[in-house]
């Protein structure tokens, strides 16, 4: 695997964060960043199940992966994460870290307003860059 495809809800503030987030981290794999909602990311990937709706990664090779796997999946491909990926996989903690995925999923919209600001034109959404604080 060279590559995952990571597609994401642009009008969704929550995402577009998370979105900002992986482009600025070192990674093992290319990180390909697309708005589940745009016409590249329909016609490649328009028969996914759920796009739009969750977290959708694809490979270069085909596999896809949805919601709570997508999301291990990208701290997986990340440097600095991918110990954490192996940890919140195992046993122990999966239950758990798909507990939080489906929560901060199913409360995006909500969680937003805290993690704002975003300016949201159409159906798209942008950070309104204010000072920012670097990501730990």
């Amino acid at each position: 695997m060279q590559r995952l495809t990571v597609l994401y809800d642009a009008s969704c503030a929550v995402c577009v964060r998370c979105q900002e987030f992986l482009a600025g981290q070192p990674a093992f794999v290319e990180l390909e960043l697309l708005a589940s909602d745009s016409r590249e990311a329909r016609e490649r990937y328009g028969d996914v199940p759920w796009l739009g709706e969750e977290l959708v990664v694809a490979s270069d090779a085909g596999e896809v992966w949805i919601g709570p796997a997508a999301f291990l999946l990208c701290l997986w491909a990340l440097r600095a994460y991918r110990e954490w990926s192996y940890r919140l996989s195992g046993d122990l903690l999966a239950p758990l870290a798909e507990r939080f995925f489906v929560v901060l999923s199913s409360n995006r919209r909500r969680i937003a307003r805290l993690v704002g600001p975003t300016r949201c034109d159409g159906d798209a959404c942008t950070l309104a860059h204010a000072p920012r604080r670097p990501y730990r």
